[in-house]
C-alpha cells in the first residue's frame, strides 16, 4: 500500500485498483443515476439530521480534499430515518469539486454534472468503533448533496473562510460551532442505494442517501474551493482541483427514491 493515491493521471482513479482491489468491486461508487429506471420505494420514510454544533473540531487540508472533523465518541451529532437500521453517528464531511464549474460532483443524474459534492459521513455506533464499521455493509452512512453554481450561500462562506488557514497538504486548524445541517437544501426528497466510499481503500460500507435537490453557492464561491493546494507548504505549488471520482459500473444494484 505504499503507493501514494491521487487524482493525477499516474496515481488516479484508473490506477486504484492496483493497490486497493475494492476499487473493482461489485458495488462501488460514484454512480450514474438514470432518473427514468428509478422507482419510488413508498418504504421510504424522510431522514433527519440533529446535529450538536459544539461536536465540530478541526477543518484540515489532508492532501485530498478539505475535512471538518467532529466529535464522534458519543451520541452527538446524529442521521436517523430514511432507509437507515438506526442512528448513525457524524464523523466528517468533505467536498469534491471541479477544475471549472461545469463539473466536479461525482454522482451525476441523467448525464448532469455538478460543480461540486458535498459528503457528510456518518457511522454506525452499534459496531463500537468506526474502523469495526468499515468492515460492515451496513456501517456507513453518507448524505450527498450536490452544489451547482449560482448566487451565493451564506452559511457556505463560513466554513469557505476557515480554508485560508489550511491552504496546504497536512495543515489544520480549529473549526467549532458549526451545525452543518445549515448546508441542506430546502427539499430533502433523495435517492438511495448500497455502495462504497468514492477514494481508496473504496470500502463497500456505504448506505448512500443522495438528495435530488443541489444547494447553490456562488462562482466566487468555488474558486475558494480551488484555491487550496494538493501540494505541502514545501512542494512546488499543486492547486487542488479534479479531486472526484467518475461513475462506476452500477452492476445490477437498484436505486430507490424517496419521492414520486
Amino acid at each position: 500500500m505504499s503507493k501514494e493515491w491521487g487524482y493525477a493521471s499516474h496515481n488516479g482513479p484508473d490506477h486504484w485498483h492496483e493497490f486497493y482491489p475494492n476499487a473493482k468491486g461489485d458495488n462501488q461508487s460514484p454512480i450514474e443515476l438514470h432518473t427514468k429506471d428509478i422507482k419510488h420505494d413508498p418504504s421510504l420514510g424522510p431522514w433527519t439530521a440533529a446535529y450538536d454544533p459544539g461536536s465540530a473540531k478541526t477543518i484540515l487540508n489532508n492532501g485530498k480534499t478539505c475535512r471538518v472533523v467532529f466529535d464522534d465518541t458519543y451520541d452527538r451529532s446524529m442521521l436517523r430515518g430514511g432507509p437507515l437500521p438506526g442512528p448513525y453517528r457524524l464523523r466528517q464531511f468533505h467536498l469534491h469539486w471541479g477544475s471549472s464549474d461545469d463539473h466536479g460532483s461525482e454522482h451525476t443524474v441523467d448525464g448532469e454534472k455538478y460543480a461540486a459534492e458535498l459528503h457528510l459521513v456518518h457511522w454506525n455506533p452499534k459496531y463500537s468503533t468506526y474502523g469495526t464499521a468499515l468492515k460492515q455493509r451496513d456501517g456507513i452512512a453518507v448524505v450527498g448533496i450536490f452544489l451547482k453554481v449560482g448566487r451565493e450561500k451564506g452559511e457556505f462562506q463560513i466554513f469557505l473562510d476557515a480554508l485560508d488557514k489550511i491552504k496546504t497538504k497536512g495543515k489544520d486548524a480549529p473549526f467549532t460551532h458549526f451545525d452543518p445541517s445549515c448546508l441542506f437544501p430546502a427539499c430533502r426528497d433523495y435517492w438511495t442505494y448500497h455502495g462504497s466510499f468514492t477514494t481508496p481503500p473504496c470500502e463497500e460500507c456505504i448506505i448512500w442517501i443522495l438528495l435530488k435537490e443541489p444547494i447553490t453557492v456562488s462562482p466566487d464561491q468555488m474558486a475558494k474551493l480551488r484555491s487550496l493546494y494538493f501540494s505541502a507548504e514545501n512542494e512546488p505549488p499543486v492547486p487542488m482541483v479534479g479531486n472526484w471520482r467518475p461513475p462506476q459500473p452500477q452492476k445490477g444494484r437498484i436505486v430507490r427514491a424517496s419521492f414520486k
